[in-house]
């Protein structure tokens, strides 16, 4: 089972390159987010995909989210539904076989940062929730926070919003409900990590970045994992697709 995130920011600025990766990579769920378009403005090729269940949940110009499951995966349409919690169609989820996979762009909080702060929190009571039943959990997308300094190159590295400890240790909290991220998982030592570069001065082919995009996994399912990869040269979002493979 291929496993891709992406926050693409913008999908109708997007599409045709959201179109060729998927034709091209063939992931069975996929994770978009800030697609900043509402389901009317999406693309007709994509709201048409002949391989997908799809369901895009956002509103022009800002934020939005989408979760796209092969048809392949689930014979069926899955129920894609919404937390509680849920801002600023922020988050998309769906259970299929016993896993509940997730589609989750958190705020950024620089212009509200308790916003964020109160988001992440739910988030970590949403997968320590999911923890006491049995499902599995594949938890995906932009969290706006860096784990860990490594996450940083250092020339980025700062008091900033995305680095500060309290954002980090939510992080942790949410990592503690058996939950594996996979790309650390599968390049411990790998200070050139990133999945965000600032769009200015070549900051992408200088690969001075910031790691923001994830897939979090339940244990079970991490032992499973066989491989997590940055797809650093695809498309012209300021953000790169993360694509995780899971023999079930």
């Amino acid at each position: 089972m291929k496993i891709a995130t992406w926050n693409v920011n913008g999908i109708r600025a997007r599409a045709e390159q959201v179109h060729t990766w998927l034709r091209e990579e063939k992931p069975d769920v996929v994770c978009l987010q800030e697609v900043k378009a509402s389901p009317e403005q999406v693309p007709a090729a994509l709201l048409s995909l002949e391989d997908y269940w799809g369901y895009w949940h956002g509103f022009k110009g800002y934020s939005g989210v989408a979760l796209l499951v092969r048809k392949g995966l689930s014979a069926e349409r899955p129920a894609f539904e919404h937390p509680p919690f849920n801002m600023e169609n922020r988050m998309v989820m769906a259970s299929i076989g016993g896993t509940t996979f997730v589609s989750v762009y958190v705020p950024n909080g620089g212009k509200d940062f308790n916003a964020k702060l109160k988001f992440l929190t739910a988030l970590d009571g949403f997968a320590g929730a999911l923890k006491t039943t049995r499902e599995s959990l594949i938890l995906c997308g932009d969290f706006n926070v860096a784990h860990t300094p490594r996450d940083v190159h250092p020339k980025e590295r700062g008091e900033f919003t995305g680095q500060l400890p309290v954002e980090r240790a939510l992080l942790d909290r949410i990592l503690s409900h058996h939950l594996v991220d996979l790309g650390r998982a599968f390049a411990p030592d790998d200070d050139g990590l990133f999945t965000w570069w600032p769009p200015w001065r070549q900051m992408r082919q200088r690969n001075i970045g910031w790691r923001l995009d994830y897939i979090y996994a339940s244990d079970r399912l991490a032992k499973k994992a066989t491989s997590c990869e940055v797809r650093t040269q695809v498309g012209t979002s300021d953000h790169a697709p993360v694509v995780a493979v899971i023999d079930v």
